[in-house]
């Protein structure tokens, strides 16, 4: 396969899944801040960060607002990681590698691009947003659920799978430290009503509540949902998940390659560091610290895949 091709299935399946995950990042920080005795628009500087949506935010609007930082992150065509942007450059990836994806995948992300452009032509009230985020995200699963039901098998399947899930660990690692790190008040609050809201949210907005009720009941706390969202080898957003499928898609494209495939040595790294790993040391050690130590590895192989596969050239 060419490397352009790669690359143009690689980042499609990137944005798609990038924009589904703005709208969960933007459904966090709404449900959260409904949990806040004292809302601040500055908690939004928060979610802008962890969205990596805050560069160019300054110089577009004049204050930070909550109604600002929503806009920018939903429709702004400044805003190359709005989700607007994103499926945008999702039909224009598809547009390019449109002989290696089949006529029904085509329909689905040609239909979401326009559906999408329909709904974020104006300003989103905010009585409107949950319905706009879920039918946004409903447009982004139609891709997906296209993808799975009519694509062979092949290197052409697994380009968009190495997309789809490091964008997926990407997201899921960012929500954590969102809760972690940025939104929780204080830390007398952990282990409080509020703070066990806070998580309950967190598993919502990952679509992750079910599948965590049937594991751990209704008890469980914060150190049975961060093992459940990082360790959980079932769980189909959890980071131990995600790095899984990447060795099994890299490991599928190293057959076909003359040289040794260092994209798959080092999710291999990461897949046994999370395979060793314990909640109780990632919390003692630090959640902030070891989320963020992820991220730079799920970046790493990104960029690794682009050099092993030549997608420039």
């Amino acid at each position: 396969m060419l490397g352009k091709t790669a690359n143009g299935l690689f980042w499609m399946y990137r944005y798609i899944e990038r924009a589904e995950n703005i709208a969960r990042l933007i459904e966090t920080g709404q449900r959260i801040a409904l949990t806040r005795l004292n809302q601040s628009d500055d908690e939004w500087r928060s979610i802008l960060q962890s969205a990596g949506a805050e560069y160019g935010f300054d110089d577009t609007y004049s204050e930070l607002t909550k109604d600002n930082a929503i806009d920018w992150m939903l429709r702004s065509t400044s805003n190359p990681s709005s989700i607007l942007s994103c499926v945008a450059a999702a039909r224009q990836n598809a547009r390019l590698v449109r002989t290696a994806i089949t006529g029904d995948v085509w329909e689905a992300m040609n239909a979401g691009h326009m559906k999408a452009k329909n709904m974020l032509a104006r300003k989103v009230n905010e009585s409107e947003l949950p319905v706009t985020l879920r039918r946004l995200r409903e447009h982004t699963a139609m891709v997906r659920g296209t993808t799975h039901g009519t694509m062979l098998r092949n290197e052409i399947y697994d380009f968009c799978r190495l997309g789809t899930f490091l964008e997926r660990a990407d997201n899921t690692a960012r929500i954590l430290d969102v809760k972690y790190y940025v939104l929780l008040p204080s830390s007398s609050a952990v282990g409080t009503s509020l703070d066990n809201i806070q998580w309950e949210t967190i598993l919502r907005s990952l679509s992750a509540r079910g599948g965590f009720r049937m594991t751990y009941g209704a008890n469980a706390g914060p150190r049975e949902i961060a093992k459940f969202l990082i360790l959980d080898q079932r769980m189909p957003r959890s980071l131990a998940f995600c790095t899984s499928k990447l060795c099994s898609n890299l490991s599928y494209l190293s057959n076909e390659m003359p040289d040794a495939c260092k994209a798959m040595e080092t999710a291999e790294k990461l897949r046994d560091t999370l395979n060793a790993a314990s909640v109780d040391r990632i919390l003692d050690e630090g959640l902030h610290e070891f989320l963020q130590e992820a991220q730079m590895q799920f970046a790493n192989i990104a960029q690794q895949i682009e050099i092993d596969f030549r997608f420039y050239e």
